[in-house]
């Protein structure tokens, strides 16, 4: 297929080429994949500045995405590609393949600087969903960092670059310039940037920004991050939420478990919340009509959610659904009440966006990233929310994107007066706070 980029799809390119170091906040469907694949075609063939890539990418989106859009484009045909996947060996053997581009999951980032150790020979580094590098606790920040100064180039891709505001910001820019521009420590960017919000005598649990702190730091680091957002360049159809609210018939349930951090069930068995942060989730599984009691097993509680996910079946006629749960017992209990529904794998991928498929079940930390599902519906229903706005915001994409033609409506499933409608006041309000980076990086060409 022949390759006519968009006039923003052209600066983004250019972004990449001409800036050693950049980080790309680009809106889901934009084309990030054949904006960075075009940027590393050019430096590699015609200005002979790169040799050899090596992709950092969530797990799904390293087995498909990447592989198939170099495939798909005509003017990719010199680039190869190793997929450095699978068991150790798998791995080693993807490694000795010789390629232009090598593709990793970010799970065997420690991995693979380890096994290289000082031969790391990458001279330009791409790290799909740059956010999910923001923790400088974790140990793919940490592995990363030790050996990211001896590749020449470095692009970060996200669309989600605080999704829980702007201290998420220091570790994925640090990976860009070496704590240039926010500091060398996330000490040193807290004690510039924030102040301390919720603490106790001993401990300081969140931090909040000083007045001014967001320009300041949007100043400094917009000469190498750019940010594009869909609704500015591409003519998309609208997304729609429809809130559900759903009353619970068996109240008590919740009311006690929530008063006492502690529910004894009829049959005898009973679910115990040690601390707030367990009571809230033992909520919300509540919430979605059953409570794990003792490992995998968990007690049904009632079935208020399925029967309303019945009805938006029933009253979506032939249209597709793409129906994300929350935990097993979910999926467990829909596949009960819906004999056709499908579970997402690689082969209902392809069955999905030609339209066999009635009801697709799958966890937001499974598919929010980079896969194409907009040829096969235009209905999402969220059986139960996440806390993770990028989670959220990435799943819904899986639609609502370039190549979408429908409007796409968003359904909710929301137990009336529970902590799921604070889920979802929280969702809305991280928003905020990651919009306004987002239109302050924005690119404007004129």
């Amino acid at each position: 297929m022949e390759f006519r980029p968009h006039k923003y799809q052209e600066e983004a390119i250019n972004k990449i080429i001409k800036i050693d170091r950049c980080g790309l906040f680009l809106d889901m469907g934009l084309g990030k994949t054949v904006i960075t694949l075009t940027a590393i075609n050019d430096l590699m063939f015609n200005r002979f500045e790169v040799n050899k890539v090596v992709i950092i990418a969530p797990l799904k989106v390293a087995e498909d995405t990447w592989v198939k859009e170099l495939s798909k484009w005509d003017h990719l045909t010199n680039l190869s590609m190793s997929l450095v996947l699978g068991d150790k060996n798998k791995r080693i053997k993807a490694l000795e393949t010789q390629a232009d581009i090598y593709v990793i999951n970010r799970e065997n980032v420690s991995w693979l600087v380890t096994y290289l150790g000082r031969d790391w020979d990458f001279d330009m580094v791409v790290i799909d969903e740059l956010s999910s590098f923001k923790n400088p606790s974790a140990s793919r920040f940490k592995s990363l960092k030790k050996v990211i100064g001896k590749s020449s180039r470095v692009v970060g891709l996200t669309g989600t670059p605080n999704p829980n505001g702007y201290i998420d910001l220091w570790g994925q820019i640090y990976l860009l310039d070496s704590g240039e521009r926010l500091g060398k420590t996330l000490t040193r960017f807290r004690d510039t940037y924030f102040v301390p919000d919720k603490r106790d005598s001993y401990r300081i649990f969140t931090y909040k920004l000083k007045s001014g702190a967001d320009k300041l730091i949007n100043k400094e680091i917009s000469d190498i991050c750019i940010s594009m957002k869909a609704d500015d360049y591409l003519d998309l159809p609208d997304k729609i939420f429809v809130n559900h609210e759903i009353s619970l018939e068996n109240r008590r349930s919740y009311d006690e478990l929530e008063k006492e951090f502690y529910f004894e069930f009829d049959k005898g068995s009973e679910v115990t919340a040690a601390s707030k942060s367990v009571l809230i989730n033992k909520l919300l599984q509540l919430c979605n009509g059953a409570v794990y009691t003792d490992g995998d097993k968990y007690q049904v509680v009632h079935d208020d959610k399925l029967d309303k996910l019945e009805e938006i079946v029933e009253s979506t006629l032939d249209s597709p659904i793409l129906c994300f749960y929350q935990y097993k017992h979910d999926l467990d209990r829909i596949i009960n009440r819906f004999d056709f529904a499908k579970e997402l794998s690689q082969d209902n991928i392809d069955a999905w966006n030609k339209g066999k498929i009635k009801l697709l079940l799958t966890h937001p930390a499974s598919s929010a990233y980079g896969l194409n599902l907009q040829d096969g519906g235009n209905v999402i229903v969220w059986f139960g929310l996440p806390w993770n706005l990028e989670l959220y915001q990435q799943a819904n994409a899986r639609l609502h994107r370039q190549g979408q033609r429908r409007n796409v409506f968003i359904h909710h499933l929301i137990c009336a007066n529970t902590v799921e409608e604070r889920v979802l006041d929280t969702l809305q309000r991280k928003g905020i706070v990651q919009d306004e980076l987002l239109d302050y990086l924005a690119f404007k060409y004129r």
